[in-house]
This record gives C-alpha cells, sequence and structure tokens, in this order.
C-alpha cells in the first residue's frame, strides 16, 4: 500500500522570528492532530531542522490533508507561510517515537521534493503514480491557496471538518451568516477545488 508523506517548512523562517515560527509550528501540528483524529489516523506530525516538520497520511487523503494544514495555518496568521512537498511511495519504517527514523520511498521522494522547490513554489509532489496532470492541479491548488485570507482559511478547514457537514453548521461555529460562508469558501476557491480532492483521493497510486 502507497503512503503519502508531506514534509515542509517555514517560509522566510529567520525574518519571521523565533516566535512567529514556533507559533506556525504549532499550528500545523495541532492541525494535523484534528485531521487525523477525525479520520482515526495518526500523522506523526514530527518538527526537525528547526523551522521543518513531517507528516504521514494515506494515499487518498494527502491531498485533503494538505489542504486542511493550509487552511489552519492561514486562519491563524495571514503572513507566514509554509511550504509542502508530497511524496507517494512505500514506507518501510514509521519510525520509533517520531518520524524522525522513519523510511521508505516516500519519505525519500518528499525530501528530495522539498529540496527541489523553487523560491516561489510552496507545493510539490512526486513518486509512484505521479506524473504531469497530478503535478499540474497541485500547481493550480498552489496558486488559489496562496491567496487565502483568515477568514476564508477558517471557513475551509471547517468544510473539511466533519463535524460541521453543512454551511448551517460552519456559520454556527464562526458566528457569521450561511450566506457569508458561502461567500467565504467560494472566494477560497473550494467548489473548483472539489474535482481535484474526488480526482487525487480515487487515483491509482501504484508504480506506473
Amino acid at each position: 500500500m502507497s503512503f503519502a508523506v508531506l514534509t515542509g517548512d517555514i517560509v522566510a523562517s529567520e525574518d519571521a522570528g523565533l516566535a512567529a515560527t514556533q507559533a506556525a509550528l504549532d499550528a500545523l501540528r495541532r492541525a494535523a492532530e484534528d485531521f487525523g483524529k477525525d479520520r482515526e489516523e495518526d500523522l506523526r506530525f514530527t518538527r526537525f531542522r528547526g523551522d521543518g516538520w513531517q507528516a504521514m497520511t494515506s494515499h487518498n487523503s494527502f491531498f485533503d490533508a494538505t489542504l486542511f494544514l493550509l487552511a489552519r495555518l492561514r486562519a491563524e496568521d495571514e503572513e507566514i507561510e509554509t511550504r509542502i512537498s508530497i511524496g507517494i511511495g512505500e514506507v518501510e519504517s514509521s519510525g520509533t517515537r517520531d518520524l524522525s527514523d522513519a523510511s521508505g520511498s516516500a519519505f525519500t521522494q518528499s525530501g528530495r521534493g522539498l529540496d527541489a522547490m523553487g523560491r516561489r513554489d510552496r507545493l510539490a509532489i512526486s513518486g509512484a503514480g505521479i506524473g504531469p496532470f497530478q503535478r499540474a492541479a497541485l500547481a493550480l491548488t498552489d496558486y488559489v491557496t496562496s491567496s487565502w485570507t483568515a477568514a476564508q482559511g477558517e471557513a475551509v478547514a471547517l468544510s473539511l471538518d466533519p463535524a460541521t457537514q453543512t454551511q448551517d453548521d460552519i456559520a454556527r461555529r464562526i458566528g457569521v451568516t450561511r450566506q457569508a460562508v458561502q461567500l467565504r469558501l467560494s472566494a477560497a476557491g473550494l467548489p473548483w477545488l472539489a474535482p481535484a480532492r474526488e480526482a487525487f483521493a480515487s487515483h491509482d497510486y501504484r508504480e506506473t
């Protein structure tokens, strides 16, 4: 079975400062924990290399996990960003206490992908079953998510939460009208990401 490993780091962490970097990593950790808890899955969020982090998820949920982490981070702080490299492949070991000693092709692909990312890139994907269409879809996702506001990020994260099934549920959680939620999700481009969510979830990630 293929897995997805997400390897990331905080963009311009030296400029952001230690406190902001720590807050961003804490936000990502909480988001990973919440995403896994709702789906009975342990993402094993692990911090490394100062401003770096890593998480692991099933191959059919990584796209939603990526959106969820980006949305939660944006909801916390509009000024700070994370890069995410997604690697699809086998996992030989998920590590002992955390992912710091984990191994497998998914980890190799994810790490190399992060190292190869361009200066302006925020998302990348490589590994088993990944071709031009998947990379193109993720590049468009990168463009869409880069302009999210904090309010849009909050709405997107709640829309991906199984506990908030409807826009009325989200409106009650946020304390706004359903129309306001609809406008935020539309402005965030979430309805147009739905085909990509379905495609990434149902794709065959075996080696081709």
